[in-house]
């Protein structure tokens, strides 16, 4: 089963947001994002227990209490447990994220991709989301941005646990689908080398991007593509920095970066278009791609989303795009 037969419509929601990313989020203005993104109709929601060791889940789950459960799809991420000890956040070793949700719970957080782990991971997230079904479940972030040199062992002991687990419980019918969700394109390059497990499409988190795409455009789509599978793509708006937030990957923005982010705003003013619209339909233009899921802290993102979506933007924009070097040039485009 391809993603898209899962997943509702092309626009899910990512909820790291929930986990407190990068800042402190009231629970008031939580529960208003999640409402305003039910109320405009989406219906895919995308979690995991490492986003504010398991707020973004607790969040999420009071949220979507009330809704009815056959009406929505939920993904979530297996490789790490969250435990009831309480560590110094200050002192967590997580690569290039290790900071990115100090705002969230102070529970331990332990890396485990073992088969028992994997097994654990999904019955707390189903007690943390209020919910008897995760219908996709990725493998988190099995790669170099947190790994550095041992990723391929970090892997390999996924491949034998929680690979493996996850193709059991799909053949069963526990749940729909899994693959892995990373923000690099090896990992999906090197599980998709192997004769088995066989993965059921992926989570690309920022590298599939109008800011950044030319490595998984030639390395890692065509082969999805061949592969007969589809991928979810997040962060689609590069952590913010298209829309002239401070970040990039996990980072402040690059003097290179910023300047890149200018032009494509000078080009999307031109032609009276929003940069969120440019961002989110490049993305979805590519045949591989089965919904993007950007994250939101505030009810207005939600309506920026869906105004981006439903934008019509000229042939023209595309054009000049592409005659200044700001796309690669075999980057499928949107037509409208």
């Amino acid at each position: 089963m391809k993603l898209s037969d899962i997943i509702p419509g092309r626009i899910g929601f990512g909820s790291a947001p929930l986990g407190n990313m990068f800042r402190a989020i009231p629970d008031a203005e939580a529960e208003a994002t999640v409402n305003a993104a039910w109320d405009a109709g989406i219906r895919y929601y995308d979690t995991a227990p490492f986003y504010g060791a398991g707020l973004a889940e607790l969040r999420l789950g009071e949220m979507l209490a009330g809704k009815p459960r056959s009406e929505f799809v939920l993904s979530s991420k297996v490789g790490r447990i969250v435990l009831d000890e309480i560590e110094d956040v200050s002192e967590r070793d997580f690569g290039e994220k290790g900071e990115v949700f100090r705002h969230g719970r102070p529970n331990r957080i332990v890396n485990d991709y073992s088969a028992d782990g994997t097994l654990r991971s999904i019955e707390d997230s189903l007690a943390r989301l209020r919910t008897d079904r995760i219908e996709i479940v990725f493998v988190h972030d099995v790669a170099q941005d947190f790994y550095l040199d041992e990723w391929l062992s970090v892997f390999e002991t996924a491949r034998k646990g929680a690979f493996r687990t996850l193709d059991r419980l799909r053949d069963e019918g526990v749940i729909k689908a899994w693959g892995l969700g990373v923000n690099r394109v090896e990992p999906i390059e090197l599980l998709l080398a192997l004769d088995e497990p066989r993965p059921d499409g992926f989570l690309l988190a920022g590298r599939y991007t109008l800011l950044d795409h030319d490595r998984a455009l030639q390395r890692v789509m065509p082969a999805v593509v061949e592969a007969g599978l589809e991928i979810v793509s997040g962060g689609p708006y590069s952590s913010g920095a298209l829309v002239g937030g401070p970040n990039f990957e996990y980072a402040p923005v690059t003097p290179a970066i910023r300047e890149k982010v200018d032009r494509i705003g000078d080009l999307t003013r031109r032609h009276d278009i929003s940069v969120k619209a440019a961002g989110l339909q490049f993305v979805l233009a590519h045949p591989a791609v089965a919904a993007a899921i950007p994250g939101a802290s505030k009810p207005q993102r939600i309506e920026e989303d869906r105004a981006a979506f439903e934008q019509e933007i000229p042939a023209g924009f595309w054009k000049d795009l592409r005659a200044a070097g700001l796309i690669h040039p075999d980057a499928p485009l949107p037509s409208n």
